[in-house]
This record gives structure tokens, C-alpha cells and sequence, in this order.
């Protein structure tokens, strides 16, 4: 485990790399520091030949937005300097597989940065939403746009427009998030999701996020194409081989990745 000040790092499985926010006195807001230091450590994790999981959670709370403080007095030239988009955007483009386990609250930018995952599991008393519209903004580190890939557009007008909030059990119910815990069990059921994710092949993983990511940019016909491609380059890897023999021969296979 490393330890930074706003964020802790934990490699008890290393297989599964642990990235907990660590600003409970500010409910885990998110500094322009935090952003990068959580968009470095993902970008590392995603570069390790060991790691092929990552789980992002808080503590209380997942992450209670921005950092207001670092935006009251900000002009248009300064946000566009500081190119907050770019750490989420590393976070979506992480190779690996990306859990959020959120506690609590997840808001603005705090739900922007779960939307980044592939996976979010929330206790059943959380809270998600974008309540920007009540200080005179809206989400603009991807929320308007990445919100949408999971919900309704009647939904996400609710929130957008009103700072609605979700608690864990509304969203799932909404296609917002992929499974619900009790409350304090969030992490706890994530890190059973990623034990289970990182016994997978690596190489089909990788190819399956691809793909699916793909899906909302491309046409369908587009897509397929993609999809057979990928399906059949994967005949060549030796983990298809160990996975269809141990199929056959009842036993369990061991994925390396090759």
C-alpha cells in the first residue's frame, strides 16, 4: 500500500490495483492534483503486465464533486488550460477493466469520474447525481455526454436540469449503475466482481472493452465487422487454447494473457 495525501494506493492482490480517494474533511472533493495523481496511477496500472483490474472508491463518500474552491473565481481561459477533461478521459481509456465501488455521495465531478468506469457498484443508499445547475453550471468534465450512454434521456433531463439525486437502488433500477451492495458492503462487492474479472483472459478483456466502446461511435454494420475481426485474431492467442481445452478436459483454465 502507498500512501499519498489524497489518495491511497493498494496493491494487496496484484492482480488488482485499489485506488481510494482520501479527502473525507472535504467529502472527497476533487482537486485538479487528485484528478492528475488518480489519471497517473490509472495509467500505471494500465501499463503493469501484472494488473488487469482496477477499483476506484472513496471512503463516506465516493467523491462530493469539484472542489468549488478552485473554480469560484476561475475564468473561461484558465478552464481551458487546466484541461480537466483529460483525466477522466484517462480513466475511459485505461486498457484494463475500471470498477467504481461508490459509498455515500457520488456528485458533479465525483459521478463524472464513475462514469469513466466500466463497472459501478453502489450501496443502496447512495446518492448520484449533478446538482452543477444549482451554482449557475453544468457538468462539463463529460457528464452531459457520458450520461446518456446509460440512462434515459428523460432521466437525464430530470437531473440535469433539476440536480435531482439518485439514491444507489434508483439508479440501478435506471440502467445507471451495474449492481447495488448494502450500505458499507460497496467495495466489498466490487472487489468480488474484480476477483472475478481478473481471472479472465487479459487479451479478450482488452478486445471486449474495444468493441464495446466502439458500439456507441460506430454504425452497426461497422461494428460487426470489428467484432468478427477481433473474435477471430483472439484464435491465435494460447488463452483461447487453454480456455476451450480446460472446457473440454473439466478443469479450470489459467489465462496469462498471451
Amino acid at each position: 500500500m502507498t500512501t499519498g495525501e489524497d489518495l491511497i494506493v493498494e496493491r494487496h492482490n496484484p492482480r488488482i490495483r485499489v485506488l481510494r480517494i482520501n479527502r473525507p474533511e472535504r467529502r472527497n472533493a476533487l482537486t485538479l492534483a487528485l484528478r492528475s495523481r488518480i489519471a497517473d496511477e490509472v495509467l500505471d496500472a494500465g501499463n503493469s503486465s501484472e494488473v488487469r483490474v482496477v477499483v476506484i472508491t472513496g471512503g463516506t463518500d465516493f467523491a462530493a464533486g469539484a472542489d468549488v474552491r478552485e473554480l469560484v473565481d476561475a475564468t473561461p481561459v484558465e478552464l481551458m488550460l487546466r484541461r480537466v477533461h483529460r483525466y477522466g478521459q484517462a480513466v475511459a481509456d485505461c486498457p484494463k477493466p475500471v470498477i467504481a465501488a461508490i459509498e455515500g455521495r457520488a456528485l458533479g465531478g465525483g459521478l463524472e469520474l464513475a462514469l469513466c468506469s466500466d463497472i459501478i457498484v453502489a450501496a443502496d443508499d447512495a446518492k448520484l447525481g449533478f446538482p452543477e445547475i444549482k451554482l449557475g453550471i453544468f457538468p462539463g468534465g463529460g457528464g452531459t455526454q457520458r450520461l446518456l450512454q446509460r440512462l434515459s434521456l428523460s432521466t437525464a433531463y430530470l437531473m440535469l436540469y433539476t440536480g435531482h439525486l439518485l439514491t444507489g437502488r434508483e439508479a440501478l433500477d435506471r440502467g445507471l449503475v451495474s449492481a447495488i451492495a448494502p450500505s458499507g458492503c460497496a467495495l466489498q462487492m466490487a472487489m468480488q466482481i474484480a476477483s472475478t474479472v481478473a481471472e479472465m483472459p487479459p487479451l479478450a478483456l482488452a478486445q471486449l472493452k474495444d468493441l464495446v466502446g466502439a458500439a456507441h461511435d460506430v454504425p452497426l454494420s461497422q461494428g460487426l465487422k470489428l467484432e468478427r475481426n477481433a473474435f477471430q485474431v483472439l484464435f491465435a492467442s494460447d488463452d483461447q487454447k487453454a480456455g476451450m481445452r480446460a472446457f473440454l478436459n473439466k478443469t479450470k483454465p489459467d489465462f496469462v494473457g498471451r
